[in-house]
């Protein structure tokens, strides 16, 4: 009898003699700098933790105070009886911080952009896409049923030359929406957003930014990439982002008008059908609003990491591609050449990533490092000289 699953095996096993499979490490401690990884210290420069904020002590304090208040889980959808006090503050907390009138949290944020972008448009709109989005949105925009159009990546002259022919077509589109990452996580530059925002309200679409790196990164105080082009949410209609990385808790949210928030909530399945947040991640995730607040330090040391090792690593001769934000791609080009670079790297007790293809082209393999709040000076400077020792035996540099 033939086995319906015997291509598991074979696809799996094509993909580790491509290099291309996903090879799990296991974390043995909190999200730090320093941590123990597979039963031994590194230095941990690929964890989405930018401000450290996932073992502050605000936060667990706050996560503790909860578990104790309200038990570990919400016993329902929000829709149902699941939202609690603490949901509902958290949302006024957010929207306050973003400037928005109201905000809606999604357990993931993937969540967000899979449940709203099939909501927000149908098979009589278009979608007009950067051709270097999320898989998230694509996977949004799949589900939408909508036309689609991809722009080249951070063209806004040719967003507007697709835009134009969206305009003429016959019969006309009953909605227009144009989404784009804030920060495009492989290569960490950022959209050109305030041109993007100007351009689509030339051709009267709607905004969708997915800022789920900009989050406690960019603009005044961590408000994110909105904040940081100075605009609003009548020029950027829907502002997701998520709590998994500079907040140091886990969620997603969409923060816009409130009649953003209304529709979504009533018309959004992966937030009508899933559990909402155990109240140890709402309390901790609005205790990381109280720190972004009130710690500006956290956002400054931040920065002072990125550019110092960005320099650092240039001056080198590495390829960081065009990197604007805490996300550091070191390009090397060929998938067998990043592994070997991540795996010198974590003997000399340095944990990062490859990242090969699909999750970007095929001949721009890199490992990707992030910065953290927290890395210090020394720190830093021992990576460094590890890279170029490694670089230089791997003909990398």
């Amino acid at each position: 009898m033939r086995d319906p699953t015997g291509f598991l095996q074979k696809e799996y096993k094509e993909l580790v003699e491509k290099a291309l499979d996903w090879r799990l490490k296991e974390v043995q401690g909190p999200s730090e700098p320093v941590s123990m990884v597979d039963g031994r210290e590194v230095l941990i420069l690929c964890a989405n933790n930018y401000l450290g904020l996932a073992t502050h002590p605000k936060l667990k304090k706050a996560a503790i105070n909860a578990v104790e208040k309200y038990g570990v889980g919400s016993g329902a959808v929000r829709a149902i009886s699941g939202t609690m006090d603490l949901h509902m503050e958290l949302e006024r907390r957010l929207a306050k911080f973003k400037d928005a009138e109201a905000s809606l949290t999604y357990p993931t944020g993937f969540m967000a952009n899979s449940g709203l972008i099939p909501q927000l448009v149908g098979k009589e709109d278009i979608i007009v896409s950067d051709e270097l989005n999320h898989g998230s949105i694509i996977d949004g925009v799949r589900l939408s049923r909508a036309e689609r159009a991809v722009y080249r990546h951070n063209d806004t002259a040719h967003l507007a030359e697709v835009l134009d022919e969206a305009e003429k077509h016959s019969p006309n589109y009953r909605r227009i929406l144009v989404i784009t990452d804030g920060v495009f996580s492989m290569d960490g530059d950022m959209a050109p957003l305030d041109e993007v925002a100007r351009i689509g309200a030339e051709h009267g679409a709607m905004i969708y930014v997915d800022d789920a790196h900009g989050e406690g990164v960019l603009g005044k105080g961590g408000r994110g990439i909105v904040s940081h082009f100075g605009l609003t949410h009548k020029e950027v209609h829907v502002e997701m982002g998520t709590f998994s990385k500079a907040y140091g808790t886990i969620g997603g949210h969409i923060s816009g008008s409130d009649a953003l928030s209304k529709f979504a909530w009533n018309k959004s399945r992966t937030w009508l059908l899933s559990s909402s947040h155990p109240p140890a991640v709402a309390a901790a995730t609005i205790a990381a609003i109280d720190v972004l607040e009130t710690e500006p330090q956290h956002v400054k040391n931040l920065w002072m990491n990125t550019n110092y090792f960005k320099k650092a690593v240039q001056d080198l001769g590495f390829n960081t591609g065009n990197s604007q934000t805490p996300i550091i791609p070191i390009i090397v080009g060929e998938s067998h050449k990043a592994k070997a670079l991540a795996d010198r790297l974590y003997e000399e007790g340095v944990f990062v990533v490859p990242i090969v293809f699909p999750m970007v082209a095929r001949d721009l393999a890199r490992i990707r490092v992030q910065m953290h709040a927290k890395l210090t000076t020394e720190q830093l400077d021992s990576v460094i000289g590890k890279m170029e020792t490694i670089g230089k035996d791997l003909d990398v540099i």
